[in-house]
């Protein structure tokens, strides 16, 4: 049996589409806008790419050495099952995330200080999730993180790169995609929720129960398809900024997963959510121009 890249295991492939939808609708709205720069796009995807990644080496290192994926329900973490040492997946982290800040210093010549602002507090956080003296996925924060940073940050960021302001659009478009990034992480949480508690590991699911998460996921699912309709009625944006709502039975059939579902089975929850990320994430960069 074929044995997948230790490193490709590591990367995550599947949660990528977090960087790249909101670089993706912040670049749509710069085009609607009249201020594309596709050189500025493409390092803001790279440097994006490069920080989920390096979040997620992070993560897989860390929580090896806080011992909290002894018992695993969710995808392979390379560092606990000894494909790869805590050495290595530290030096990939590190590898990576410098990518990122190479990538950065181009967006900072472009955008200047508010991307090096962003820039560097989006690779500190990717370490502070799991890492340090109060790491945020250990003490309730992680969902609050995810929104700000792969939500506000990412879209907001990528606009102002390239049209050198932000707008309320920018700030309106960034809600849906902060919404559904953080329901990866609600998914995980609900599902790690026994084993979290058993190590320290303080998630909101933790903290306030696994029926508070799951309303959490609801709220969030709403308020990702409400905004495009905030945006159509109250901005002039056109109609086909609701296209994202043909995915709306996605969403519910997802949602009604994470309230019947425990352990293991909600791994294709968190696939699914994702993936409703990223088709969520095209449809709306799509309608914004159209």
């Amino acid at each position: 049996m074929h044995r997948p890249n230790p490193w490709l295991l590591a990367a995550r492939p599947n949660t990528l589409p977090a960087a790249v939808v909101p670089v993706l609708v912040g670049s749509a709205l710069a085009f609607r806008d009249g201020a594309f720069q596709p050189l500025a796009a493409l390092a803001a995807l790279f440097a994006a790419v490069c920080i989920q990644i390096g979040t997620n080496l992070a993560n897989d290192v860390h929580d090896f050495k806080k011992g909290a994926d002894t018992t695993r329900v969710g995808p392979t973490r390379v560092t606990t099952a000894g494909l790869l040492t805590p050495e290595a997946v530290e030096r990939g982290m590190w590898l990576v995330f410098g990518l990122a800040a190479l990538a950065g210093l181009y967006l900072v010549y472009v955008g200047g200080w508010p991307i090096l602002l962003i820039g560097v507090a989006s690779i500190l956080a990717g370490l502070a999730y799991t890492a340090g003296p109060f790491p945020l996925g250990y003490n309730g924060l992680g969902d609050v993180f995810v929104f700000l940073f792969f939500g506000l940050a990412g879209v907001m960021g990528t606009y102002y790169v390239q049209a050198l302001s932000v707008n309320w659009p920018s700030f309106l478009a960034a809600i849906p995609v902060g919404a559904l990034t953080t329901n990866i992480i609600v998914v995980n949480n609900v599902r790690d929720a026994d084993t979290d508690r058993a190590v320290g590991k303080r998630t909101l699911a933790v903290l306030l129960g696994r029926d508070a998460a799951r309303a959490e996921y609801a709220l969030l699912v709403a308020v990702a398809y409400l905004t495009p309709l905030v945006l159509w009625l109250g901005y002039g944006l056109p109609v086909w900024t609701l296209l994202p709502w043909i995915t709306l039975p996605w969403a519910v059939s997802l949602t009604r997963m994470v309230y019947t579902v425990l352990g293991p089975g909600l791994n294709k929850g968190l696939v699914g959510t994702a993936r409703l990320l990223a088709v969520f994430g095209v449809l709306f960069a799509l309608g914004i121009v159209l």
